[in-house]
């Protein structure tokens, strides 16, 4: 509240000195309640984030360079599907962080497959792969879609290895990423080097400023929206360096989910209190990963905002918190690693 002597003495002041000379002490307190304003709204408790995500060390050695190379060139090749014509990157677009904008991918049957593809940025630190979690690392997810005969279509482990061994470059470089072992093009091994390339596919963003200490990485907008994100209750799920990941949860935990027909883990684990339960997606890069869900049922960030609130939480929100979480959530999209995604020749 301003204090209403101040523009008295002001007024008497500049009638005495011809108005022009002290002007200053009538703005210092408008200053200063914006200034608290601004710091109030700045103010924000993140325990429940930290620790901030980071970008990744450079690899070093030669032997680490050259797997992630691999990794990298493997990743990319569409010698790895059974008719030449799908990579890991047809489903996972790396300059599209890392997915491809459909409700869900082809694989080479020309067909759609079961779940929305999800994006591989930042999935090292989830608790497991796939919406299931029926994977336990990359590593071992790496080499799921390969044999998958709706994916990737190999037949078998042997006849990926067989097919790369009679290229002109697998050979060579499987050796050389792998010096200390005498049997280098392996499957398990094709899994090791994807799984190490897509260990450094991390994104930090603005908010891991924030996070960091600069209280002005984030606009008031992105500030009330974290705010609000918390008190609606969206961090009983979503909480930690990912905002997510780390944890299995029921769609439709309040109100029933409205798809049944994806039973999610039951279908892996046989057990009636797995029945829809998934993996809680990370909210990294969110605004950049529409349709949501396993089942694509979202389209916008709105419409997955209001989804989530209605069926995990049991509650309506209003258009103003709608556009306060939104604006949260756009602060978590970060700059994508161009020169490390770029595909280039391994020498």
């Amino acid at each position: 509240m301003h204090n209403v002597s101040t523009p008295l003495v002001c007024l008497f002041l500049m009638a005495c000195s011809g108005g022009a000379a002290d002007q200053k002490p009538t703005t210092l307190p408008d200053k200063a309640e914006e200034s608290k304003q601004t710091s109030a709204t700045k103010s924000l408790n993140v325990d429940v984030f930290l620790p901030a995500l980071e970008t990744p060390a450079a690899p070093t050695g030669d032997t680490q360079r050259a797997l992630i190379d691999l990794g990298r060139q493997l990743y990319y090749d569409v010698r790895l599907s059974s008719n030449d014509s799908i990579s890991c990157n047809s489903c996972h677009l790396l300059d599209q962080y890392g997915v491809d904008g459909t409700d869900f991918s082809k694989g080479v049957p020309g067909t759609k497959v079961g779940r929305n593809s999800p994006t591989v940025y930042n999935a090292s630190g989830h608790i497991a792969q796939f919406w299931d979690g029926r994977a336990a690392d990359l590593e071992a997810q790496a080499k799921g879609p390969i044999l998958a005969a709706k994916e990737m279509g190999m037949p078998s482990p042997e006849a990926v290895v067989e097919k790369l061994g009679k290229t002109d470059d697998y050979p060579a470089l499987f050796a050389k990423a792998f010096p200390s072992t005498e049997l280098s093009l392996t499957y398990d091994n094709v899994g090791t080097a994807i799984g190490a390339f897509e260990r450094n596919l991390v994104t930090p963003s603005k908010w891991d400023d924030y996070l960091n200490g600069d209280k002005t990485a984030l606009t008031d907008a992105e500030v009330n929206g974290a705010r609000a994100f918390m008190e609606v209750g969206c961090t009983a799920c979503h909480s930690g360096t990912l905002l997510g990941g780390t944890m299995y949860q029921k769609v439709g935990l309040i109100e029933p989910w409205p798809n049944q027909e994806d039973q999610g883990r039951f279908g892996i684990t046989q057990n009636e209190a797995d029945k829809m339960m998934f993996k809680v997606p990370s909210l990294r890069n969110i605004e950049k990963t529409a349709p949501y869900f396993h089942d694509s049922s979202a389209t916008t960030l709105d419409q997955a905002i209001r989804k989530m609130a209605k069926h995990q939480l049991g509650k309506t929100l209003e258009e103003q918190q709608v556009e306060d979480i939104t604006a949260f959530l756009n602060a978590l999209t970060g700059p994508l690693p161009e020169a490390y995604i770029a595909q280039r020749p391994i020498q």
